[in-house]
């Protein structure tokens, strides 16, 4: 089977395209721990949604090494205990396990990753203007 070729010319441009990739999946995933975040069990004394945790890995894309998502792993720490002995999801002692999401953190991780995206698209804005510069001065 033949080699697929990437539609971008440069390497570099080959490889921010994989970084951006990369940063739009983590994002989602975020995005996703944000809105579980107040999440609780379905039944008493179970357990609430697990912070999710994006693994970035090093990729040969088109003989480029590049990025991308080689795993999403839970995030192991505790959940949250919160005693509301009412609440449907209390266990037989009145706590409620919340999820082990920090919404600040998720808040700080989304801002990384949006400028990472943003790090990786001033390449590929640059290394195209660098290549319409270099025809540009072909044609004289």
């Amino acid at each position: 089977m033949p080699e697929v070729k990437s539609p971008l010319s440069q390497p570099s441009m080959t490889a921010a395209a994989s970084a951006m990739k990369a940063q739009q999946a983590r994002m989602r995933i975020i995005a996703e721990n944000i809105a579980n975040a107040n999440s609780t069990a379905k039944v008493p004394g179970g357990d609430p949604y697990r912070r999710q945790v994006p693994v970035l890995e090093s990729a040969k894309i088109d003989g480029v090494t590049g990025v991308r998502l080689a795993e999403i792993k839970p995030d192991e720490k505790p959940f949250n205990l919160v005693y509301e002995p009412g609440h449907p999801a209390a266990d037989e002692k009145g706590y409620v396990k919340r999820p082990n999401v920090n919404s600040l953190i998720e808040a700080m991780d989304m801002r990384e990753a949006q400028r990472a995206y943003e790090a990786n698209l001033n390449v590929i804005e640059t290394a195209r203007a660098m290549e319409q510069r270099t025809l540009d001065i072909l044609k004289r």
